[in-house]
């Protein structure tokens, strides 16, 4: 699966038992604003089109698994020098500084690879691109500027994980459907939507990747 390119990282989607604080919090001290809101989830970015967090509700606690923290990215750091931010419920935001054009987009999402290594190989047969290490270290894979950092750990395989899935921009989710369903790859869902058109399939450690296409419709603000 390498002939359809992702274009941008569209959003992290998290299960939460409670959305509201953590919107507050993104709102209040994280330049991003409510998106949509629906009963099932909430969306927030500072951006429409750029990256995003979807919070979907879900029975609580939740376990941590593959996702360690994601990042979000300012030209500028905050005056108080606040860089991470326990937004509860074991999901961790910080912010990152380097060159961008809509501060508090996506930088990249950190996770826990049992093999990060491998991962990263099956992560570029899905269509990221191979990326230099992270200033920790840690091995990377890029989609149109933002990255998928992976750590050593162990996702575990829970049926109650924090993170729901990774969402990547294409021009055609059905060609993604059909490269995957020729590569043998997992398909966990498709999802016809009002303002999106996604493939969901299954990545490294159990992960959910979802390629969604934007309807010419798509009219968030």
């Amino acid at each position: 699966m390498t002939a359809v390119k992702p274009k941008t990282l569209d959003h992290v989607a998290f299960w939460v038992a409670d959305r509201e604080p953590i919107v507050e919090l993104a709102t209040s001290r994280l330049g991003m604003h409510v998106i949509d809101r629906q009963d099932a989830f909430t969306l927030i970015g500072s951006d429409a089109r750029r990256g995003k967090l979807t919070l979907f509700t879900a029975e609580g606690p939740r376990e941590q698994g593959a996702i360690k923290h994601v990042a979000l990215r300012v030209a500028e750091l905050p005056a108080d020098g606040e860089t991470e931010f326990d937004a509860g419920e074991g999901m961790k935001l910080r912010v990152v500084e380097a060159p961008t054009d809509v501060d508090y987009d996506l930088d990249h999402v950190a996770l826990y690879a049992a093999d990060p290594e491998a991962a990263a190989l099956t992560y570029e047969e899905l269509g990221f691109d191979a990326a230099a290490p992270g200033p920790s270290g840690a091995v990377r894979v890029e989609v149109g500027g933002a990255f998928v950092e992976l750590h050593p750990g162990e996702p575990g395989d829970s049926e109650r994980p924090l993170l729901n899935h990774l969402a990547v921009l294409v021009d055609s989710a059905d060609e993604h459907l059909a490269e995957a369903q020729d590569a043998g790859v997992e398909v966990d869902d498709v999802v016809d939507a009002p303002n999106t058109y996604a493939v969901f399939l299954r990545g490294p450690d159990r992960v959910r990747i979802e390629y969604v296409e934007h309807k010419p419709t798509f009219s968030l603000t």
